[in-house]
């Protein structure tokens, strides 16, 4: 397997290859552990308010976990297994995401921001550019075609040239970040655009919403199967099996909770609400 993924440039052997990469490592592991000092100093700061929901502090720290477990261990048994770099898809760009979004870092930030403060944050969730972005069609597109293109043919002349943007992210500690950076904060809008739970100014509706999020989970599928038959080049062939199967069913396993938590939010927002007088029947 080493010799395989050695081909593909996925092995770095000199020094200045072996610092890079534990730069990256540790920079990357620096902010997981920044997210969490800011969410606990939120959290401090704003305690004299109302209670804040447990679920929601266990959720935010659980995707901290799974951030920290894709940026480090799994991110370095990921340059020589497949495999293991689809687990640390599944932890980066959907079950992080998902539990860091359940965490709602807006809402607590604006309890425990000075005024003025908050009300700068109000102003920039409302502006264009976040509206554009966190819209759940622009959301999907940047996802999913964000995957399409890593797991997609070669650059150069031929599809199996052996430089498609999956070898250059093994290849190179700054391309590793960018693309590792774009998976998560991909993950991270297109998970808030469909369940988020903080102020949301323009928040699609539940149709928009649902239909997004099935297309989706159809074209996250389909390029599971696709890397079944036709993996990445430099990837041995049942690694890469194993690893699109990964990929299919992790992916079904988050998408699915993703319909529930949209099920329940629909229930909630339709349901009566207490001590609410019933339309009487018109005759």
């Amino acid at each position: 397997m080493r010799a395989t993924l050695a081909s593909a440039g996925h092995v770095h052997g000199t020094a200045t290859d072996v610092d890079a990469w534990a730069l990256l490592e540790g920079a990357a592991l620096a902010a997981v552990g920044v997210a969490a000092a800011l969410y606990a100093i939120a959290l401090w700061t704003s305690r004299r308010r109302s209670p804040w929901p447990l679920g929601r502090t266990l959720c935010w720290f659980a995707g901290i976990v799974c951030a920290a477990l894709a940026l480090g261990p799994i991110a370095r048994a990921a340059h020589e297994s497949f495999t293991a770099h689809m687990v640390g898809h599944l932890l980066l760009g959907m079950l992080a995401p998902l539990l860091l979004v359940l965490g709602a870092p807006v809402t607590l930030a604006l309890r425990a921001l000075p005024v003025d403060d908050a009300r700068a944050l109000s102003r920039l969730l409302r502006s264009p550019v976040v509206r554009w972005v966190t819209h759940p069609i622009v959301a999907a597109v940047l996802n999913a075609g964000g995957l399409w293109l890593l797991y997609g043919p070669g650059l150069g002349p031929t599809a199996s040239d052996d430089a498609g943007l999956f070898a250059l992210m093994h290849g190179s500690a700054i391309v590793h970040a960018v693309v590792h950076l774009h998976i998560f904060l991909a993950g991270y809008v297109f998970t808030a655009s469909i369940v988020g739970r903080d102020p949301d100014p323009h928040r699609a509706s539940l149709a928009v919403r649902a239909a997004v999020l099935i297309a989706f989970i159809a074209v996250h599928s389909m390029l599971a199967k696709r890397l079944y038959g036709h993996p990445p080049a430099g990837v041995d062939a049942l690694d890469a099996q194993v690893g699109s199967q990964v990929m299919y069913y992790g992916g079904d396993a988050v998408d699915v909770t993703l319909m529930v938590l949209l099920g329940l939010g629909w229930f909630a927002a339709t349901r009566p609400r207490p001590g609410a007088v019933p339309v009487a029947a018109t005759t």
